[in-house]
């Protein structure tokens, strides 16, 4: 059972992770208008990259606690990322018969996030706390 206090981290997390989601989606789409959602790729891509970097650098120290950590992925990553959003957008663009934009985003979603995740990861594992290089 979760405590109190990692229901209440993920939560607080949530909020800050939406805003942040809703702002960047909005710059992104402001400044590449265009009829592939860019604003939801750019999100999803970053919110992917930073969730690698947490991960890899929670498995080399313990420094954060469990709350910490769960305010940082499942609260503000989780609400920055827009996976409900992708879901519809994609949907969208099939019924609108965009079926090339449509296997574009799903692609890019997709693939691009598991790369910007592992990049991120490897980022942190490699670089920054690998001592041997």
């Amino acid at each position: 059972m979760m405590s109190w206090q990692t229901i209440l981290a993920i939560g607080s997390g949530g909020f800050i992770g939406s805003v942040l989601r809703a702002y960047m989606n909005g710059i992104i789409s402001h400044r590449l208008p265009h009829d592939l959602p860019y604003g939801t790729l750019g999100v999803n891509l970053i919110g992917s990259f930073i969730m690698g970097v947490l991960i890899a650098y929670f498995m080399q120290t313990s420094f954060f606690s469990l709350h910490t950590k769960s305010f940082l992925t499942t609260g503000i990553l989780g609400g920055f990322t827009t996976y409900s959003a992708f879901a519809i957008e994609s949907f969208l663009l099939l019924e609108g018969g965009h079926i090339l934009l449509a296997t574009l985003n799903i692609s890019l979603n997709a693939f691009g996030t598991i790369f910007m995740a592992g990049s991120g990861f490897y980022l942190v594992k490699y670089l920054l706390l690998d001592t041997t290089h």
